[in-house]
């Protein structure tokens, strides 16, 4: 990694754990680089005006103040790729349609020269095998957002179909299939609907009620279970 794209690394590592520390040990065995050079790095920053403080104790290190920087709109053509690789696993789950909308804006902002370098490294790569996955209807993909109730018509493994009002709760997601936890009105519990299996729905307008969703509702080991995180 050159220096121009470790000072950049530096400060996207501060921000992300912003506003706790980072002591210089810990970026430097992140970046694989001195704590001398760290404390060079960070030296360099502050004369382009970069936010950042330095807090003192064992638990201390440097801060990104947050509040008075703003995110960088550049993306190196192959974090573009890279999106766009996740962008093809997420074929058929409740997120696809927002992710393409984001690499789109990702790709907007990159300078004309990095657009470029993404598209052609992009062409270099070739994803073999697998099929699309169906498309999860948008009003699924917005349940928890908009907190609506749904009315879902929903097909069984036997193919029996039933006509269900459901309070979308969460969702649950392997490498086949996505599953929307909802609580049931005609069963009186919580249950899960794979989007696969939803026939039709339609959202209702009303605004389901505030509904905990507990681990053990979810009816999985919890040894296979991760929280997703934004971290």
């Amino acid at each position: 990694m050159n220096r121009t794209d470790r000072l950049y690394a530096l400060v996207e590592e501060l921000r992300a754990v912003a506003p706790r520390p980072r002591s210089a040990r810990w970026l430097a065995e992140r970046f694989e680089i001195s704590t001398r050079t760290v404390e060079r790095d960070i030296g360099a920053l502050l004369q382009s005006g970069v936010p950042i403080y330095a807090v003192t104790g064992r638990a201390g290190g440097y801060v990104l103040d947050k509040s008075r920087s703003l995110p960088p709109l550049n993306v190196s053509p192959t974090e573009a790729v890279a999106m766009a690789v996740a962008l093809y696993k997420l074929g058929g789950t409740p997120f696809h349609a927002d992710a393409a909308s984001a690499l789109r804006k990702l790709v907007g902002v990159m300078s004309e020269r990095d657009a470029d370098a993404a598209r052609e490294l992009a062409g270099r790569v070739h994803l073999v095998g697998g099929t699309p996955a169906p498309t999860v209807p948008r009003v699924v993909a917005d349940a928890l957002h908009a907190r609506t109730v749904l009315r879902i018509e929903y097909a069984d493994r036997h193919g029996f179909s039933t006509t269900r009002s459901i309070e979308p709760l969460g969702y649950v997601g392997n490498r086949e299939f996505w599953y929307l936890v909802a609580w049931c009105r005609l069963r009186a519990a919580v249950r899960a609907f794979r989007t696969d299996r939803i026939e039709s729905v339609i959202a209702t307008g009303e605004i389901a009620p505030p509904r905990p969703l507990a681990a053990e509702d979810l009816d999985i080991p919890a040894d296979l279970v991760r929280q997703l995180t934004l971290t």
